[in-house]
């Protein structure tokens, strides 16, 4: 598989809130380590490794009933790639500072590196659009 298909499937898996952890893991490298930078949603950024990101998964599909990616551009040299994309989400339950039917919405910048096929390093730079505890979608 191309760096660029890869990059398409880990997107998409991590998006579907029907998938399994299973499909994570067979997309991360055992060594993977994925850096998010500060945004809103993290504010002091964080850094993990495979299992830590397996269990931000299984958190996210705690916390969302919708979820999407919108992979807007893919660009690779060698085993890197660099991604431009659009996510959403949809909170099911109130927890922390989200409500039931807020809609989150995050402008993503990433940096990937390929290599046998898994993602061996996953760095994000998300702009969340403004939110507020009493946003509610309609």
């Amino acid at each position: 598989m191309d760096v660029e298909s890869v990059v398409r499937r880990y997107y998409a898996v991590v998006a579907d809130l029907s998938s399994a952890e299973h499909d994570l893991r067979a997309l991360l490298s055992s060594d993977a380590r994925i850096t998010e930078h500060p945004n809103a949603v993290t504010p002091a950024g964080a850094v993990r490794d495979r299992a830590g990101t397996v269990a931000g998964f299984r958190a996210g599909k705690a916390l969302l009933r919708e979820q999407s990616f919108d992979v807007h551009e893919v660009f690779s040299a060698g085993p890197r790639a660099a991604v431009r994309a659009t996510w959403r989400g949809v909170v099911d339950v109130d927890a922390g500072p989200f409500r039931a039917g807020q809609e989150l919405v995050a402008h993503v910048a990433a940096l990937l590196t390929i290599r046998d096929g898994v993602v061996v390093d996953h760095e994000t730079f998300d702009c969340y659009e403004p939110f507020t505890a009493a946003q509610v979608a309609s």
